[in-house]
């Protein structure tokens, strides 16, 4: 007989996180670039980011501050000259080339190159924003798309990309703004009028707080609309009696740039306001004030990474649950991924930083384990089997990765060794031991010992997912053989 439950299943699709060595090499040249910046060596450091941005094209981290050491060293021109227009066109060439050929470190260093003479040339971020599509790495591929909408915000082609992509990731009410800017340049446009009748609808599903104009160039006071937003102390001045948290908070700041709790504070409220984009510009200014090498800053960036990801699966979640058709539950499977992949690049960066740390090694394991890679996973989680608050967890969770790479001894002996570590019988974690370790013998048809794993999960808890019938089948087996 064939053993149950024993393969893996398919491994979602994305950008596979870097190598340790050519990750810890990337963050010393970014680390390198942000002292430049300090120096005001904007060529170099754009230089540095460069390399960074096209070897890790989806950190979005890379790429906000190549974009904005650009920003630094151009000012208010947007216009290259005309030798700078021709070795332009001749980079963007380049890169649509290598993006054809999937050459994608080719691309992103000429799509880089070509930044570096224009930042602002939206035919070149769209291809870079398309290379992120292609290569599954949709928060730089936002990026790119906000970036060439700062500084074309009505063009319907840019418009028209960053709609489909909002749209292709759930994010309804920014698609839908998009979609608008379209039709208002091309009011003949019939795609874009049916793209906002058929997202208009989602619109519903949005509690308010969330920001319709999330790569639009439009601002609003989200916070002054919450509930208790007005003085918090009464003895304070009329005019600080008069403003909201976002403006007190935001006058702290003025005052003090190197306030990181000012910073920290008011991202928080405005990420509770659903104001997610306007929060992490706020904690970008903060990694900015404090050099980028403050250590809290970055975690709360990261931080912010995952909520904006979660709050994607959330919106597809209910976009599923409204819709419930095969494009609706492949934009979940898509944000479900995303968020995987997000958590798995912060907890990666994170274990790096703090080897010592025997939880991020756990968390990383987890995030792992999602994603399908079993054999990274195994590594990471054997290095967090010391953590005696989660002994049993991660035992679990090791049985589970060998048993997806057919290892079954050891992931016997990992479930066997978890059930041992369970300090409560009626655990989730003893019961679910218990029952692994039951299905496992009964697919390698060790009959006697699934029985008894099977028999002691139905002693604490006979109602455990089909622990009887379980039972009642290995009986069968029994008689037929």
């Amino acid at each position: 007989m064939a053993t149950e439950n024993l393969t893996a299943g398919a491994t979602p699709r994305g950008l596979r996180p870097l190598p340790t060595a050519v990750r810890q090499r990337l963050q010393k040249l970014f680390d390198h670039a942000q002292r430049s910046i300090d120096k005001h060596d904007h060529d170099y450091a754009v230089k540095l980011l460069s390399q960074c941005v096209a070897e890790d094209p989806g950190n979005l981290i890379y790429l906000q501050t190549f974009l904005s050491v650009l920003q630094k060293k151009f000012g208010d021109t947007k216009k290259p000259s005309a030798i700078g227009s021709l070795k332009l066109k001749s980079h963007r060439s380049t890169l649509q080339k290598a993006v054809t050929k999937g050459e994608w470190e080719a691309a992103f260093q000429a799509g880089c190159t070509a930044l570096a003479i224009n930042p602002w040339d939206s035919a070149t971020l769209l291809l870079l924003a398309d290379a992120c599509r292609q290569l599954g790495a949709p928060e730089t591929e936002l990026y790119y798309l906000r970036w060439a909408l700062s500084a074309v915000p009505k063009d319907p082609v840019v418009n028209r990309a960053a709609g489909m992509a909002l749209q292709r990731m759930g994010q309804f009410d920014q698609a839908i703004a998009c979609w608008r800017r379209v039709k208002e340049a091309k009011p003949e446009d019939e795609e874009a009028s049916l793209a906002v009748s058929r997202l208009s609808v989602e619109k519903t599903i949005h509690d308010g707080g969330y920001d319709p104009e999330l790569l639009g160039s439009g601002k609003k006071d989200y916070v002054a609309q919450m509930p208790g937003a007005g003085p918090v102390d009464e003895a304070a001045d009329a005019l600080r009696a008069s403003q909201t948290p976002e403006q007190r908070l935001r006058a702290a700041i003025a005052a003090d740039p190197s306030d990181t709790q000012s910073y920290f504070q008011l991202a928080e409220v405005l990420s509770q306001a659903g104001a997610l984009d306007d929060a992490q510009q706020v904690l970008e200014q903060a990694n900015q004030a404090t050099g980028g090498g403050d250590l809290k800053v970055r975690e709360r960036i990261e931080d912010l990474h995952i909520r904006q990801a979660a709050q994607q699966v959330q919106i597809a979640e209910q976009h599923h649950g409204h819709e419930q058709s095969e494009e609706s539950a492949h934009v979940l499977q898509q944000a479900r991924a995303h968020a995987n992949q997000v958590e798995l690049e912060v907890y990666t960066a994170r274990a790096d930083r703090d080897p010592q740390s025997l939880w991020l090694k756990f968390e990383l394991g987890l995030r792992l384990r999602k994603a399908g890679k079993w054999k990274e996973a195994i590594t990471a989680l054997q290095a967090a089997r010391g953590d005696a608050k989660r002994k049993a967890l991660v035992l679990l969770e090791l049985g589970e990765c060998f048993q997806k790479i057919e290892q079954y001894k050891l992931a016997m002996s990992n479930y066997e060794a978890a059930i041992e570590a369970a300090e409560e019988p009626e655990s989730e974690v003893h019961k679910l031991s218990l029952y692994r370790a039951g299905v496992l013998a009964t697919g390698l048809r060790e009959l006697d010992r699934a029985e008894r794993h099977f028999t002691a999960l139905a002693g604490i808890d006979f109602g455990f997912r089909d622990v009887s019938e379980r039972l009642d089948k290995i009986n069968k087996l029994r008689d037929s053989g």
